[in-house]
């Protein structure tokens, strides 16, 4: 028969290495050692977890040091958010108009199609809904810089610093406008010009202008920010005003040109078929060119239209100051915990 070793349990081998070191160290030794290893535990258990009480007594010690950080700080902020100038936001509500013009247009193109491609004539399907071209041309860098040249506002926007309630007039910035002489004085590094230049223009005004539109309903808002609420409400009025100007007269052209080119196909024709399509587009283009010098809101039409406001937008000097004291309460404290732990290393270290 054959003898097979059996394998020593963990617990029997920890028996064992006990049996081994106490048969090595004296009883004395062994408790020695065990008292000097729960103490190492309890100091890192210690080390790990944050005291509390000491963390309040090193808040406590410093409460002065957060007193006067956190006075700085409020004070900073009030007078930060005394500094900034009320802006008012005026607004005004669009919904698409109506066009009637493409209807006629787009009925001949599919009676006439086969016979105006024979001609080698292209009518097109009508011209659609104008709105979402109007909404880019409004944002576009051209639009934006002929209506501030046509209106004169680069003064008040570029230079214009506040705006003054009681004599409802604007406040100018005389470090870069001399309202005296006219005469533009800021200073500026290259490749900017002295006098602000047209791409710096649209740039300042684009961030006064704000534009949304529903999708269920297709109604438009525009929104326009500025010191004063008289000046946003007008040039607000203006802007509406000079899109559906825009778009209109490009449309009047577009019927003129196109009425122009019928004219001359007319003249070369000899199928009679045709003279009748030529004869329909011209009284279309016609009908197209009344309705764009009878409707005044030729694109968008206003349903509310633009108030001054009575309330200002922005800032909200509430917000400023309480964001200022919580950020000066945050600062004085890791101030305080820095110094007091930098001390108490100190003294460690001695």
């Amino acid at each position: 028969m054959e003898f097979v070793p059996v394998p020593k349990t963990e617990n029997q081998s920890a028996q064992t290495s006990e049996k081994s070191i106490g048969s090595t160290f004296s009883p004395e030794a062994l408790i020695l050692s065990r008292q000097i290893s729960q103490q190492f535990a309890l100091q890192n258990n210690s080390d790990d977890e944050i005291d509390l009480a000491e963390l309040w007594r090193a808040i406590w010690s410093g409460k002065l040091t957060i007193i006067v950080i956190s006075f700085i700080f409020a004070v900073a902020s009030i007078a930060f958010a005394l500094s900034k100038p009320d802006v008012y936001k005026a607004s005004v509500l669009l919904s698409p108009a109506s066009s009637d013009g493409t209807g006629g247009m787009g009925a001949i193109a599919g009676q006439f199609g086969s016979l105006a491609s024979l001609a080698g004539i292209s009518l097109g399907g009508g011209g659609g809904d104008k709105t979402t071209l109007a909404l880019e041309i409004i944002k576009s860098r051209s639009f934006i810089e002929d209506f501030i040249h046509q209106h004169e506002l680069l003064v008040p926007l570029m230079a214009a610093k506040e705006w003054d309630v009681n004599k409802d007039e604007l406040i100018y910035d005389n470090d870069i406008y001399d309202m005296d002489t006219k005469i533009w004085i800021r200073e500026v590094k290259f490749p900017q010009t002295v006098k602000p230049s047209p791409w710096e223009s649209f740039e300042a005004f684009s961030k006064l202008l704000s534009i949304s539109q529903d999708k269920g309903t297709s109604m438009v808002t525009i929104k326009l920010s500025f010191f004063s609420p008289y000046i946003a409400k007008q040039w607000l009025v203006w802007l509406v005003e000079d899109l559906n100007n825009f778009i209109r007269e490009q449309d009047q052209q577009n019927s003129r040109d196109s009425i122009d080119y019928l004219i001359k196909q007319l003249e070369k024709t000899k199928i009679a078929n045709m003279e009748t399509v030529f004869y329909q587009l011209i009284e279309d283009q016609t009908k197209n060119m009344m309705l764009t010098q009878i409707n005044k809101e030729y694109v968008l039409k206003t349903v509310d239209p633009a108030q001054v406001p009575d309330k200002k937008d922005s800032p909200n000097r509430a917000i400023i100051i309480v964001l200022g004291l919580m950020l000066g309460g945050m600062f004085s404290i890791l101030v305080v915990l820095f110094r007091y732990h930098s001390s108490k290393k100190i003294i460690n270290d001695k």
